[in-house]
């Protein structure tokens, strides 16, 4: 006798890749095929319009009989791996790069990666602010020890297309006469939670830098190092108080990190105001 387990992923085969046989002797009575249909139409309607909601740009740019095919097919390819449809479609930006239909428009994955941040960071954990006066006995500190922690509700993307103008123009009350030009450069861009409400910001290189350096887990002494490559004239105490002020940054940590104890470390020193 099959188990439980055995049931349940057999039904599940029989759904998504519309091959009854995987029931055979599973299911009693007769019109296998009519009954499992109810199941295999209610479950790709869930997805689609679970994918609708977090992609209406996507569907926007492309038309509803594109994002319609492109959705099936990612639904088919895709099986939800997490019990919260909330989660689902995170890897669709991924599947549009590697989408043949979708090749001619380059600008589309980053477009898609753009709307799943913003979706994200909207029901991403909330973290409360920093508070300058922790800072006021680290003015001193050495960098190479100190590390920020980003809110949970924030992400960085890097595209090279100007996904955020694209994102604008295709909002319900964007003029229709406006056109973009997709070979006019890309974006690097800070998508935050502010309040119930998302904010996409964009950035300079050297800011993008630090943040994506303290987002991976560098200290302030590394992250620094990549903001100077990237913007010489970077001022990382103007930096630190900014987003502590703005909840970008919403902890810290102090000690040892991974990095080899021959980095060469910052000489600068920042001071924060309480």
């Amino acid at each position: 006798m099959p188990s439980l387990h055995d049931v349940q992923a057999a039904f599940a085969a029989a759904i998504f890749e519309q091959d009854t046989s995987h029931t055979d002797g599973l299911i009693v009575g007769t019109d296998t095929s009519e009954r499992l249909a109810v199941y295999r139409n209610n479950v790709y309607r869930n997805f689609f319009e679970a994918l609708r909601a977090v992609y209406p740009v996507v569907e926007c740019l492309v038309g509803e009989r594109f994002f319609a095919h492109a959705a099936s097919r990612y639904i088919h390819d895709t099986p939800s791996a997490n019990g919260d449809i909330q989660c689902f479609g995170a890897s669709f930006p991924g599947f549009l790069a590697n989408f043949p239909p979708a090749a001619p428009l380059g600008y589309l994955p980053d477009t898609a990666a753009l709307e799943w941040c913003m979706h994200e960071i909207f029901h991403a954990a909330d973290h409360p602010a920093l508070s300058l006066s922790q800072l006021a006995t680290l003015t001193e500190v050495d960098c190479s020890m100190l590390r920020f922690r980003l809110h949970p509700a924030c992400r960085l993307l890097a595209s090279d297309f100007p996904v955020l103008k694209i994102w604008q123009m295709n909002q319900p009350d964007a003029g229709t006469d406006q056109t973009v030009n997709v070979q006019a450069g890309g974006d690097l861009l800070l998508i935050r939670r502010s309040g119930f409400a998302v904010d996409v910001e964009p950035l300079g290189r050297g800011e993008f830098a630090i943040l994506q350096a303290l987002f991976d887990g560098a200290s302030v002494d590394d992250a620094y190092a990549f903001a100077l490559r990237a913007d010489h004239d970077f001022h990382l105490g103007e930096f630190i108080q900014r987003r502590i002020v703005d909840a970008t940054l919403v902890d810290f940590a102090v000690g040892p990190g991974a990095s080899e104890s021959d980095r060469p470390r910052c000489t600068a020193h920042w001071r924060v105001s309480p």
